[in-house]
């Protein structure tokens, strides 16, 4: 797991893996992600990078493997994480736009309190993930294994769960609208009526 080191502008924040400052302190945020992704592209396996504040735009992470990596607080436009592996990610808080996630394994990712719109998460292993407290809205995830996930006080909109295991899926004080979960396995998934 990432060690946290403190920003030394004594600000609070962590911060990112190669600096001894966070991304608001950084002087070029635009150079701390080419840095960053530079050092990505360098490993196969990246483990235990924190990188939390970073803004990514049409950032190539495909094929890549991580392990308890800390991007919270990140936005991600337009970037592309196909056939990417993760364990124990935390994404929290960050910001998700016109993201491919296709045929992902993430295992004990989260996502809360994230704003993720118009992602494809399509024909990805999910088990585990938390999506608590997420507006998720526009998105696919058909053809996944969403097993034991948790999407508790989410605000999910106009998003397709179809042909996806959605065995002891958690749904609790989740608003719902336009989802369709079609040809999906929802034994043991827990629902509640919509709330709003």
């Amino acid at each position: 797991m990432f060690t946290p080191i403190p920003c030394a502008a004594g600000c609070g924040r962590t911060a990112i893996t190669g600096s001894q400052i966070c991304a608001v302190h950084a002087t070029d945020s635009e150079a701390e992600v080419a840095r960053i992704m530079d050092y990505i592209r360098r490993r196969e396996t990246v483990i235990d990078l924190n990188a939390p504040g970073l803004h990514f735009k049409n950032a190539d992470f495909s094929g890549c493997h991580f392990y308890g990596c800390n991007f919270k607080g990140s936005s991600f436009s337009r970037c592309i994480f196909t056939k990417t592996m993760m364990r124990m990610v935390f994404f929290d808080f960050s910001h998700f736009l016109y993201c491919d996630f296709t045929k992902c394994d993430l295992q004990f990712v989260s996502f809360a309190g994230s704003n993720v719109h118009t992602c494809t998460f399509e024909g990805s292993e999910l088990p585990h993930c938390n999506y608590g407290g997420t507006y998720t809205a526009h998105c696919i995830f058909n053809n996944s294994n969403l097993y034991n996930s948790r999407f508790i006080n989410a605000n999910i909109e106009y998003c397709d769960f179809i042909n996806c295991n959605a065995k002891r899926i958690n749904f609790i004080k989740a608003r719902q609208k336009g989802l369709s979960f079609k040809l999906t396995n929802v034994a043991e998934a827990i629902f509640e009526p919509d709330l709003y």
